[in-house]
């Protein structure tokens, strides 16, 4: 099955939820970095978290980026979501390796870090400045992050499940998660009806591997509630690099600069952090982006 993320509500009205199947773009991440498997758990937990999240933004060419900047060995994680929960991502230090938890799991809290740690969240909107909210870090562990950034900077009730399943040879078995936010009027009973559905259902990657229909996991975190889905789309790993994008980020350095490149290098090699696409400029394309430079003066 494909990647998708669904958005739902419960028929009272009182619940609002996403979930999503996010193995084969984790995977892809997977392969693009070359993490080793805590930094796989981090980065694909991310990836998803993002996802639903940018999937819930309105407006063409919208975008939301989620970093953790944690004091861990992982360093910065990074993902980019458009608002069709496309998503693209990077992790500072992909080759961190940690020992298994006492519990036998990935110990994704101590990569990451929490301890002075941050998550910031950009919404941009279109508009003359984009929302920008960052909260500290809960755990490391990422659900529970971005459930207490909706509770502090949104003030939303959010409840928030996210996980990676990674086989022996390393690559992803299965990752997505959910997004469970209160609705205005949510009285304690629906609270209460939340919180025995999200423990009940346990553990998520076990549930998406065992069925890794997004929409299956959403109907069992919300087992006492009825819901109505109002959307399945298909998402997938897109970065939106290309090299007219790498050519304006060289014409923004100037032509003093470029000029320094020239000198020095003779040549210039740009890589996508995203996709690790390389962009190679040579010596006369260099000259010919200085000289349209100094024609502008």
């Amino acid at each position: 099955m494909s990647d998708r993320i669904v958005r739902a509500i419960t028929s009272d009205g009182l619940v609002q939820a996403a979930a999503i199947s996010s193995r084969d773009l984790t995977e892809r991440a997977r392969q693009i970095h070359k993490t080793l498997p805590v930094a796989t758990a981090a980065l694909g937990r991310t990836l998803a978290g993002c996802a639903m999240m940018g999937n819930a933004l309105k407006g063409q060419g919208a975008s939301l980026t989620l970093q953790i900047k944690g004091t861990g060995p992982l360093g910065t994680i990074l993902a980019v979501s458009d608002p069709a929960g496309n998503v693209r991502g990077y992790v500072t230090n992909p080759q961190v390796d940690l020992p298994l938890r006492p519990d036998g799991k990935l110990d994704v809290g101590t990569a990451v870090g929490a301890q002075g740690g941050t998550m910031t969240v950009i919404k941009d909107l279109n508009m003359k400045e984009p929302y920008v909210g960052t909260v500290d870090l809960l755990g490391g562990e990422i659900a529970e992050d971005i459930a207490g950034y909706f509770v502090e900077s949104e003030q939303i009730p959010t409840a928030c499940g996210l996980g990676v399943l990674i086989e022996r040879d390393q690559s992803v078995r299965a990752a997505g998660g959910y997004l469970i936010q209160l609705m205005p009027g949510a009285d304690e009973d629906t609270i209460t009806k939340v919180e025995g559905g999200v423990l009940a259902a346990g553990n998520v990657s076990a549930i998406l591997d065992k069925d890794p229909d997004p929409e299956h996991l959403l109907k069992t975190v919300l087992s006492d509630f009825d819901v109505k889905i109002l959307e399945s789309d298909p998402v997938e790993y897109k970065c939106y690099c290309s090299r007219e994008r790498v050519e304006r980020a060289l014409i923004s350095l100037g032509a003093e600069e470029l000029k320094n490149i020239l000198a020095e290098q003779g040549s210039c090699q740009m890589t996508c952090q995203f996709c690790d696409a390389v962009y190679r400029f040579d010596g006369p394309e260099l000259q010919q982006l200085i000289d349209d430079l100094e024609k502008k003066k």
